[in-house]
């Protein structure tokens, strides 16, 4: 297979490498002329055979929107795009339209697995046609784990159905998250447990809370014990709110991740510790930016 990628960023870039590594050949095209393989999306496109397959990893909203609609008036019928971003799931209804308009496919893959998904691979959750899924197979096989064919990809059903089921899962996220912050803090504060980041060690094997985000708190309190390299400040990229408001949209009770979303607004008042680990996990799986800590304060 032959991919054109566009935006190779932490993500793209290392899903360029993963791909390369599993024998897909890839055109890759940034607009920093460091990391791009090509000077233009137009001849990004010129470089691919037919059926082309193009593969946006660039920021979602309005560049997106501008990298699709760009598309559609480069590719011919057969052809098809996925957009690999955190789009809303309500975007890619237009954008699907949009292309049809040229006889052009169009795939939604939400994508799962942060700066570790070079190593690990990625969880791929997909919305489309099953004729557009299956031009863009050899590529979703090489970037997902090894192993059994029903690890890391799933065709969820149709167009939306793939960045809705990764807003769900990033909407579960947080709330895992935020009951892994407040336990960390408890700890931190009850003046009872003397080796806190070795008791949250403890419980990486054999226990029921056992998970990988709980592998990297531990790892970032391993390397900046106490976090104080870290401000309490967690931002939140869209998919907490896109979540609760489909679950108000559907009546369906979220309180639990409802008060992690809410957590993370409170986060910008003060510099909490959890909100302190929540960061640490953020940068950790996702290289998400951290803002600096505040200096401990000196004594007089």
């Amino acid at each position: 297979m032959h991919l054109g990628l566009i935006g190779l960023g932490k993500m793209g870039g290392n899903m360029r490498e993963r791909l390369r590594r599993r024998g897909v050949t890839v055109t890759g095209y940034d607009r920093d002329p460091d990391l791009s393989d090509v000077e233009s999306v137009e001849a990004l496109v010129a470089a691919l055979p037919s059926p082309k397959v193009v593969w946006v990893m660039v920021p979602a909203g309005d560049a997106t929107r501008a990298t699709i609609d760009e598309l559609g008036g480069l590719m011919s019928a057969g052809d098809v795009v996925v957009d690999g971003g955190n789009s809303r799931w309500t975007d890619d209804q237009a954008h699907a339209e949009a292309l049809t308009e040229h006889g052009v496919g169009y795939v939604d893959c939400g994508v799962s697995g942060g700066v570790w998904g070079l190593d690990n691979g990625y969880a791929l959750m997909c919305g489309g046609a099953a004729d557009d899924i299956a031009k863009v197979q050899p590529a979703f096989d090489a970037l997902r784990p090894e192993g059994d064919a029903g690890v890391g990809f799933v065709h969820a059903g149709p167009v939306g159905a793939g960045h809705f089921s990764k807003m769900v899962h990033n909407g579960i996220e947080y709330g895992v998250m935020q009951a892994y912050a407040e336990g960390y803090e408890l700890l931190e504060k009850a003046d009872m447990v003397e080796n806190v980041t070795e008791v949250l060690n403890s419980w990486r094997t054999g226990t029921v809370v056992r998970s990988w985000l709980l592998d990297l708190l531990v790892q970032a309190l391993q390397e900046d014990p106490g976090l104080a390299a870290i401000a309490g400040w967690a931002d939140d990229s869209g998919e907490g709110r896109w979540t609760v408001e489909a679950a108000i949209d559907h009546a369906v009770p979220m309180p639990a991740i409802a008060a992690a979303l809410f957590a993370r607004f409170a986060s910008r008042e003060d510099d909490p510790p959890a909100m302190k680990a929540v960061a640490a996990m953020r940068n950790q799986f996702g290289g998400h930016a951290v803002r600096a800590g505040k200096p401990p304060t000196q004594p007089d």
